[in-house]
């Protein structure tokens, strides 16, 4: 790891979001040159499902050598981040850094996503950005040595980032979107940059976004945390830099990169917003056992729908579906496919005289196959049997197994189709 210098001693930070994960890291890496920190959070009582409370983080400061304020702090909430600012100023005398983590994420489409949830990520992570930032700023001007680092990622305008969240891409955007704008209304007078990780970073977020088989892809909090360091270590003109955590640890000479790894060695998943397409990131994580909460359809169905094998999979599936069929089915299926041909696709055989085509259908689904588009494509072929499929562990059933059995009627129904 990387060492402290002691540049942070006696400098007080103000963190967002600081009881857990990269925040919490941030706050102990400071702590350990004898900072003063204020987690500002909203976890005041054990939460059932995420580990630590902003007391619990206070503890874990004061034990690494510095000393902790805690705060209960919803940053949508203006009252309660000027208290937490005004206590933090008559504990401490004054606040030096201000620490945008606090961020909520939901990776789903523009139909999927409730104006709830597009609330809770644009009042957290763009407006509760500025508003602590606006809040916090008369007192950095005090400083001599002013800091606002945001955790937010590089303005990247391809469209791949924005297609598949919209919502959520706003909303993170937008933090990046300070960091633009406040380094140059600041400049000379406060240092205002941002940062993000290379790799997917171990916390409770990613661990809900890929499952239990994702830890081992991740590196540890740590590496965001001693990527902070620098920055914080530098003068206030140091400003308005979009920096990645490997890259600048890097240029500050570190060259072993396996010591913040989950599992050293292990083939690691890049993080969101950078060079991989989702695709890929899907791909990879699938490859080493995570099962992502989000499938992005394939960018080549969308771009050519009437190409390619499982499109005209379900132009035969079309062709065979009757009324006569879903009465003897009832069920609706979707179908998540990995590989080559990779994408989501419907088949209900529930309603009218059926219907197939590519997305979520537009009611809950009574059983999600997934699997490998290639062996979709030879079950539909009927070189696969789909219990045979399940049982070999080429396809998993979430739902009503039964209708699994009933689709191969209906496979038996197109290979006769075909002939």
């Amino acid at each position: 790891m990387l060492q402290n210098t002691g540049k942070l001693a006696g400098c007080t930070l103000f963190i967002t979001g600081a009881s857990r994960g990269i925040g919490k890291a941030i706050a102990l890496k400071a702590a350990r040159d004898g900072a003063n920190v204020v987690i500002a959070a909203k976890t005041s009582e054990p939460h059932p499902k995420l580990p630590g409370t902003i007391y619990t983080a206070a503890q874990e400061v004061e034990a690494a050598g510095g000393k902790a304020l805690p705060c209960v702090v919803d940053i949508r909430d203006e009252k309660q981040i000027g208290e937490a600012v005004q206590k933090a100023v008559d504990t401490f005398g004054g606040i030096d850094i201000l620490v945008n983590n606090a961020s909520a994420i939901s990776l789903t489409g523009t139909l999927e996503t409730p104006m709830k949830k597009v609330d809770l990520m644009l009042g957290i992570n763009l407006r509760g950005t500025y508003l602590t930032s606006k809040l916090v700023i008369p007192h950095l001007l005090k400083s001599r040595s002013p800091h606002i680092l945001n955790l937010s990622p590089p303005l990247n305008l391809n469209p791949v980032w924005f297609k598949n969240h919209t919502a959520y891409t706003m909303a993170k955007y937008g933090m990046s979107m300070c960091v633009l704008g406040m380094a140059e209304e600041f400049r000379g007078q406060i240092a205002v940059n941002a940062l993000w990780p290379r790799t997917a970073i171990q916390t409770a977020a990613m661990d809900m976004l890929g499952g239990d088989g994702v830890g081992k892809q991740c590196r540890t909090a740590d590496i965001m945390a001693d990527a902070a360091y620098v920055i914080l270590s530098q003068p206030k003109d140091y400003t308005g830099h979009f920096l990645v955590d490997e890259d600048l640890l890097r240029q500050q000479g570190v060259q072993d990169f396996d010591q913040y790894a989950v599992q050293p060695g292990h083939p690691l998943l890049p993080d969101f917003f950078l060079d991989e397409a989702p695709e890929t990131l899907v791909q990879q994580m699938e490859k080493h056992g995570a099962t992502p909460a989000f499938k992005p359809p394939a960018a080549s169905s969308a771009s050519s729908p009437s190409s390619g094998p499982i499109e005209s999979t379900f132009d035969v599936i079309r062709g065979v579906i009757n009324e006569d069929v879903v009465k003897s089915t009832q069920g609706i299926y979707q179908f998540d496919l990995s590989g080559d041909h990779g994408g989501v696709w419907f088949l209900d055989l529930k309603s009218g005289s059926g219907s197939a085509g590519q997305g979520e259908p537009p009611v809950k689904a009574d059983v999600v196959m997934t699997m490998d588009s290639n062996d979709f494509s030879k079950m539909f072929s009927g070189k696969l049997k789909p219990t045979m499929a399940f049982m070999t562990g080429k396809l998993r059933i979430k739902g009503d197994m039964t209708l699994a059995i009933k689709l191969e009627k209906l496979m038996s129904r197109m290979n006769k189709a075909k002939l």
